[in-house]
């Protein structure tokens, strides 16, 4: 069900938090990404199926798909507000999964290829496991903060392993396109990244995948590094002394002996 545009900043109602303890993976995601790209839109959007229009609450832009209006607080510009994090308990293939995903402020600056990165915004780079890099198809300049964000992360976490997908939102406004997809797949290919295009407004499945695949990729990674960890765990055993060596040994002792 999509909610109707708001005139005013449209604050979220608290997500359920999950609850300690419960059997189940647990997975670490954040969503990164330049101002108004409409990271919380797509986090609200999996978690409660719901559009929330054109509001992001840590800039107070715009937000995920269809008509959208520019800040109403222009005076923000070059602000951030801290990111929010998002618990919840999640259903996959059977599975349940506690998801936290830390949604990040769109407080980034791009200039010759070099990124500007909040002190939290690096804690969260720290922190996650698998990461969502998204831009907006109608802003180029947030395509371009895509590459200096992969590096920033790579620089956390060298292991090629670590799950990275770069999104391009905003796929409904054709007409306003800036980024051609052409360029969101070269780069992904350069970057060895899965790539895909979508809609929040519009295509609340397309979201689901996302996130859905981006779990799957964290939960075998931790698979394969608690297995690493078992095998580099088991001390080697002394091997067992052989008995028939043993006894020809004394054999050949009390023989001398006996000479």
């Amino acid at each position: 069900m999509r909610l109707p545009s708001m005139s005013q900043p449209f604050l979220l109602a608290p997500i359920a938090e999950c609850v300690p303890g419960l059997p189940g993976a647990q997975v670490r995601l954040a969503v990164l990404g330049a101002r108004g790209v409409g990271k919380s839109a797509m986090i609200v959007r999996f978690l409660t199926k719901r559009f929330i229009g054109d509001y992001e609450p840590n800039t107070g832009e715009a937000a995920g798909g269809g008509a959208r209006r520019g800040s109403a607080r222009p005076w923000l510009t070059g602000l951030c507000s801290p990111g929010s994090l998002y618990s919840r308990l999640v259903h996959l293939e059977g599975d349940r999964v506690a998801v936290q995903i830390q949604d990040t402020p769109g407080c980034i600056q791009v200039q010759e290829d070099c990124v500007q990165v909040l002190d939290s915004l690096s804690r969260c780079v720290k922190w996650a496991e698998g990461f969502l890099l998204v831009y907006s198809i109608t802003d180029y300049s947030s395509y371009q903060s895509v590459q200096p964000l992969y590096q920033q992360i790579r620089k956390v976490h060298s292991d090629a392993r670590t799950p990275i997908i770069i999104v391009g939102n905003k796929a409904d406004l054709l007409h306003a396109r800036q980024v051609p997809t052409k360029e969101g797949l070269q780069l992904a290919n350069e970057l060895g990244s899965l790539f895909l295009e979508i809609s929040t407004s519009d295509d609340s499945q397309g979201v689901w995948d996302v996130f859905q695949y981006l779990c799957k990729e964290v939960s075998k990674l931790q698979h394969a590094g608690s297995t690493d960890r078992r095998r580099s765990s088991i001390i080697p055993r002394p091997k067992s002394p052989n008995m028939q060596d043993l006894k020809r040994r004394f054999k050949q002792a009390l023989s001398s002996k006996v000479k």
